[in-house]
């Protein structure tokens, strides 16, 4: 995974938290349509994800993705899926709020399963930005 599983890890440090009762935290891993019922029962949704997108590594963007066109240009190969899930929702009607949290990261790298050391401190960051966005839901 590396650097572009910088969505789980905010998920794994995220679980460790008292999360409101009303929120619920999934790991998506690699998006598709996995994520397709829990996404329609929710009434908000929030992702975090990897983005090559040329800014340096660790940069934080909220967004608030519309259609999959209102994703970053760039985001890493497996989250195609995420953008062809969002379109899923207006083919069928439903329009989700969807915030997006897409942290950059480099290009190019090595193989491994740990995040880069420029990327791990991003981690707990992102966690109480979700956090704080979770709060902003009503009941």
């Amino acid at each position: 995974m590396g650097d572009e599983g910088v969505g789980v890890e905010v998920v794994r440090a995220l679980e460790k938290e008292s999360l409101p009762a009303n929120v619920e935290c999934l790991d998506g891993g690699t998006g598709s349509f996995l994520l397709l019922e829990p996404m329609q029962n929710a009434d908000r949704v929030i992702l975090i994800d990897a983005t090559i997108d040329g800014a340096e590594t660790g940069t934080v963007r909220r967004l608030r993705p519309r259609f999959s066109t209102d994703y970053p240009r760039t985001l890493t190969a497996h989250d195609i899926g995420l953008k062809d899930l969002l379109d899923t929702f207006y083919l069928l009607g439903d329009e989700p709020d969807v915030t997006l949290f897409a942290v950059s990261i480099p290009p190019l790298q090595d193989m491994k399963f740990e995040l880069s050391p420029e990327l791990a401190p991003v981690v707990p960051r992102v966690a109480q930005m979700v956090l704080e966005e979770a709060a902003t839901f009503s009941g």
